[in-house]
């Protein structure tokens, strides 16, 4: 509803909030740029603010594992991460070296590795030039003996307004304290939005100058379903949103009663609901929300957390875990998904003027084999303990997937000779996430035991965009008319050769695609835990002939906005 007190956004976090704003603003950070210690001094200054900061960082990452989950906790250990890369730390130590300070060497580097991630115009990327900035402000403030703002006070009902909420003060929210969240900065995928879906708090992210125009103590309503925020509501708004949220409140009750019942179309055809998941502790959230398996373990997780590459023996650990807690369903384990927005310290990546399309994933693995041996030996160890899968990112070509297939078969023959025991049938597959692989399905599908489609980086090759480019962003949209026909045909080269067909991506949970997805034949679901009954949900209304007659419309519309248009006239 639109009102003269109305404020537009994007919608991160879905529900109905109605509170009184609580006005969050950061203390003025002001410091010399010089400094009468010694360089010497001055670099010990600086070292203690880091382990400091890195012990505090991790205990608030415990705090945010055991409250919110382990998904989120690494968001935090990301941090530490930051903290204790060589390639920044050292360069501020050779800037104070030459004369400045801790805190004006540590902006001055940190600055200039935000502005560089951020120039990438790629939205994940840009979000880690957020989490630097949040890493540089924790430095600075440690070092400046400033505390950091107490969210955990705030009281029942509030509404937090903030320029932007990051990780570090998520840490620190009680979420039965929150009705709503409303920021100046962030998109659907940044960290803000991920962490108020995981805290279930009602979140409206890019509202332009909010935190000048909202004062605290004034009541909102915040619409994380529309992405709009009401200032000053109306009685008679106030009480049509208190239905809404208590509509909302009693849908997601509905869904509950979804838990333990199969995932069905309604014509009785099973496919499979599974979980993308970053560590086995995530197991745990896939069988308290239903979830019926694994469809992506990221596995560069275990090397991101780490300061040195986890040998063998940690990584078998790691994914008997999984195996084991899941018991017989399935776990589809991505290997190795580095390069990118992902880079390792420790694993020495070259610097690339464009690091999506350089060398990392399964191209780097291929090159670097005693790295990969390890991670496969792992995993078939690993496989003897349940129901486990490979999968290989970002192909491009059949011989990658040979490539993967004959190190497999090495280890195979090694583990024989040894008499470990492991999973001799244990299937390979595909995740198709490229263009060039899209265009190969029916190829690969003679190499493959099952494709996974990876609509987010699907998308983004397809239609060259990347969806942080505010230029280019209205492109980045699964909808578009060259994704879906990649869609179509990449699930119909899997079922003609009789291989499962999954999808990964964030789309797998988007329920305006669910009837196109029905009609083109996919197998299988890979949602966040979170979204596992509602997926299961949307799916049960839909009869095959249904989706056919929806994806026969669709398939003729020349535009997105044509697409979505067709989906919204045919909704349930």
């Amino acid at each position: 509803m639109e009102c003269e007190k109305s404020y537009k956004g994007i919608a991160g976090s879905d529900g109905i909030g109605i509170g009184r704003a609580a006005l969050i603003t950061e203390p003025k950070i002001s410091y010399e740029q010089s400094s009468a210690l010694t360089a010497e001094d001055e670099t010990k200054r600086f070292d203690a603010a880091v382990e400091a900061l890195i012990e505090k960082t991790n205990a608030m990452a415990e705090d945010m594992r055991k409250s919110v989950g382990e998904k989120e906790a690494e968001i935090l250990m990301g941090h530490s991460l930051m903290l204790s890369d060589p390639a920044m730390t050292d360069e501020v130590r050779g800037i104070i070296a030459q004369g400045l300070t801790s805190e004006a060497a540590a902006e001055q580097v940190f600055e200039t590795f935000a502005a560089m991630f951020e120039a990438t115009g790629d939205e994940l990327t840009m979000q880690r030039a957020a989490d630097l900035r949040d890493v540089k402000t924790g430095i600075i403030k440690t070092l400046q003996g400033i505390e950091d703002v107490d969210i955990a006070s705030l009281p029942k009902g509030s509404v937090i307004v903030v320029s932007d909420l990051t990780p570090s003060m998520t840490a620190g929210i009680n979420k039965d304290n929150i009705e709503g969240i409303v920021t100046e900065m962030g998109g659907r995928t940044s960290h803000s939005a991920i962490l108020a879906r995981a805290l279930e708090i009602p979140a409206v992210l890019s509202v332009e100058g909010v935190t000048a125009k909202i004062k605290s103590g004034v009541r909102l309503i915040v619409d994380g379903i529309r992405g709009e925020v009401i200032e000053d509501p109306t009685a008679e708004q106030q009480a049509e949103y208190a239905e809404q949220k208590a509509d909302y409140a009693k849908r997601k009750k509905e869904l509950e009663k979804l838990i333990g019942e199969p995932t069905v179309t309604a014509d009785g055809d099973r496919v499979e609901l599974v979980c993308n998941i970053g560590k086995p502790d995530d197991c745990a959230a896939v069988i308290e929300k239903d979830g019926e398996g694994v469809g992506l373990f990221r596995t560069e997780f275990l090397y991101m957390d780490s300061k040195q590459k986890p040998d063998e023996a940690e990584q078998f650990e790691a994914y008997k875990k999984a195996a084991m807690t899941l018991k017989n369903k399935p776990v589809i384990i991505r290997t190795l998904d580095v390069g990118g927005d992902k880079d390792i310290p420790y694993l020495g990546l070259e610097k690339e003027e464009n690091p999506f399309m350089g060398f990392r994933a399964v191209r780097y693995c291929l090159k670097n084999e005693e790295l990969y041996r390890d991670q496969l030996r792992a995993l078939l160890r690993a496989s003897a303990f349940g129901n486990i899968k490979i999968m290989i990112p970002l192909v491009t070509c059949v011989e990658e997937v040979r490539g993967v297939k004959a190190v497999i078969k090495d280890l195979m023959s090694e583990l024989d000779r040894e008499g470990t025991a492991y999973d001799k049938d244990i299937e390979v597959g595909v995740m198709v996430e490229t263009p060039a692989a899209a265009a190969i399905a029916d190829l690969l599908a003679e190499e493959a035991d099952f494709f996974s489609i990876g609509t987010n980086d699907l998308t983004g090759y397809t239609m060259c965009a990347d969806r942080g480019n505010a230029n280019v962003a209205y492109l980045y949209s699964a909808f578009q008319p060259a994704v879906l026909r990649s869609i179509k045909r990449i699930i119909e080269c899997g079922n003609k050769k009789g291989i499962p067909v999954g999808m990964c991506g964030e789309a797998a949970a988007d329920p305006r695609l669910i009837p196109l997805l029905i009609s083109f034949g996919l197998s299988e679901y890979s949602v966040s835990p979170t979204a596992v009954l509602a997926t299961r949900a949307e799916i049960r209304k839909w009869t095959k002939a249904e989706a056919d007659k929806v994806a026969e419309k669709v398939m003729k519309c020349a535009a997105e906005s044509d697409v979505l248009a067709v989906l919204d006239e045919n909704k349930k």
